[in-house]
């Protein structure tokens, strides 16, 4: 299905890994793991045929369905509902047959003829391709990804990032793909689609590859882990499931570390004979070969996996502002027909920290665009107080320019902000070297999260409105981001699903969407963020 020789893949001088070779089969349920930055992305990315290796082959037999962080594929004029069912053929069919029907009912006898014979041939081509059957298997997989009607029957461009993404998973759940490719699925789903999702690639007949950081997840569906390990440019293949991996790795590194200790300890003692030799010139020779054969044994060891790096994150001092910095009025929000939400007050007071919850679709992040003053409220308006300044982070990183480098998407953060200084807090978000001149459209999800971060934290900012900062990050990242949100003493309007991010935050105030009803925080809310 999936067959990978001698893979070489490099982002620009970078060698992420070199001399990978596996094969994904029916029934090979694939977990790929590795630490933010370490190019499990990029390698998705060529593995679906996004991107092209620099060496080495890949053979795809079948379908290969592939979610990726960020999708923008897809006619935006498409409804929801057609772009699903067209991973099948059937999306186009059914507004053919549709547009038939009507014209069946024409005055013109000619043109109700014509119509009544393509729509024999439309019905013909939707039953072969299953029907009724699989357009009921496609609205059960949506109304399991919270993809309710009203959703499915808007145009693709009135959608949010998260409701584009669950319309693409969707999508490739229905698709019968041999292979799938998903990325961090579990991203913007609510927790009964999260259970649900775990379910169907448990039962799933075909073979997968997943990253996710949703550790039930992968316990409970992978019976494979690749292990990718950007020290030592290779992928490392477990046939096991994910506990007696995790098992497996850390005796394998406990023997590499054994071994190496060993070994180095025996390539020291020649080396240091090879000294004493070497001061006589009849035994020259013998010393030389010595000092060759520690070389020889040193070179032979596997490395050791280096202990992986985490960006150290500390939200920025805010800056001096009043004592209110930012508040709303009467907002409200509609995409067509449809309404999100209406006369929405809010303050937010210096130092104030509010969680915003709400079903998804509610306007969660809707809310936030406006505020951030990235999207217009239909009515209402935005006041900045004396001396506000935003600090905003986008789910869907819309505030890096992938255009510019990493480094050039820095310094527009703060316009005071020199080349050292960026690249010394760059350094410190694990961006080094040429990394920084990188451009921000080849970054995985987690390092356009480590950037954008980055960008806030020399911002200066004195209110955070932050949209799912913790998605797409590693435990170690995601503990420092919980970390830097329990110490930050500006502002915070926090969207999460994450329970975690929600109690660092330590939250004086809820804001609920669509009503948007104000209350103050209490735990009986805490229950709500992972289901709303």
């Amino acid at each position: 299905m999936l067959s990978v020789k001698d893979l070489e893949i490099r982002v620009g001088a970078r060698l992420l890994m070199e001399g990978v070779t596996f094969r994904i089969d029916k029934g090979d349920k694939v977990g790929l793991v590795g630490r933010n930055g370490a190019g499990k992305t990029t390698m998705t990315k060529t593995l679906a045929g996004e991107t092209q290796p620099n060496a080495g082959t890949i053979d795809r037999v079948g379908e290969v369905g592939y979610l990726p962080q960020d999708p923008r594929t897809g006619d935006p004029e498409m409804l929801a509902r057609t772009r699903i069912l067209d991973a099948r053929g059937l999306g186009q069919i059914v507004i053919d047959i549709r547009e038939a029907t009507e014209a069946m009912s024409s005055d013109d006898p000619v043109v109700a003829e014509k119509a009544m014979n393509r729509y024999s041939r439309l019905v013909d081509r939707f039953d072969a391709l299953g029907g009724y059957a699989a357009e009921a298997e496609a609205a059960s997989i949506a109304s399991n990804l919270n993809l309710p009607d009203r959703i499915l029957d808007q145009q693709l461009k009135t959608l949010s990032g998260g409701q584009r993404r669950r319309i693409e998973l969707a999508r490739i759940l229905f698709s019968d793909a041999e292979t799938m490719i998903l990325d961090e699925p579990t991203n913007h789903l609510d927790a009964d689609s999260v259970v649900w999702l775990r379910e169907f690639l448990k039962g799933y007949s075909g073979g997968f590859i997943v990253i996710s950081h949703d550790t039930e997840l992968v316990e409970e569906a992978v019976n494979k882990v690749f292990y990718l390990d950007a020290n030592r440019q290779v992928v490392d293949v477990y046939n096991m499931g994910w506990k007696h991996y995790l098992r497996q790795r850390a005796a394998d590194e406990e023997r590499r570390r054994k071994e190496r200790a060993n070994v180095e300890k025996k390539a020291a003692t020649l080396k240091d004979q090879a000294a004493r030799f070497g001061a006589k010139a009849s035994k020259a020779a013998a010393a030389h070969q010595m000092v060759a054969r520690a070389e020889k044994m040193l070179s032979g060891l596997e490395e050791v996996r280096a202990v992986d790096k985490v960006a150290k994150l500390r939200f920025p001092d805010p800056v001096a502002c009043g004592r209110t910095p930012l508040s709303a009025s009467g907002l409200s929000k509609s995409y067509g027909s449809l309404e999100i939400f209406s006369a929405v007050d809010l303050a937010i007071d210096r130092g104030s920290k509010v969680v915003i919850i709400g079903f998804n679709g509610a306007g969660k992040t809707t809310m936030l665009r406006i505020l951030a003053q990235v999207d217009q409220p239909d009515t209402g308006v935005i006041e900045a107080g004396h001396g506000l300044r935003i600090g905003y982070y986008a789910q869907e990183h819309e505030t890096i320019d992938v255009k510019r480098s990493v480094l050039e998407n820095m310094i527009s953060a703060s316009p005071n902000l020199n080349d050292t200084e960026a690249r010394k807090t760059l350094g410190s978000f694990l961006f080094t070297g040429d990394d920084v001149h990188k451009p921000a459209g080849v970054l995985s999800g987690g390092e356009k999260t480590r950037l954008a971060l980055a960008m806030i934290v020399v911002s200066g900012a004195n209110v955070l409105l932050l949209d799912e900062p913790t998605n797409n990050l590693d435990p170690a990242s995601r503990e420092e981001i919980l970390g830097a949100l329990a110490g930050y003493t500006g502002a915070v309007v926090l969207v999460s699903h994450d329970p975690g991010a929600v109690e660092a935050l330590n939250p004086e105030r809820v804001l609920i969407l669509p009503d948007g009803v104000e209350d103050h925080w209490n735990k009986e809310y805490a229950d709500l963020i992972e289901l709303a």
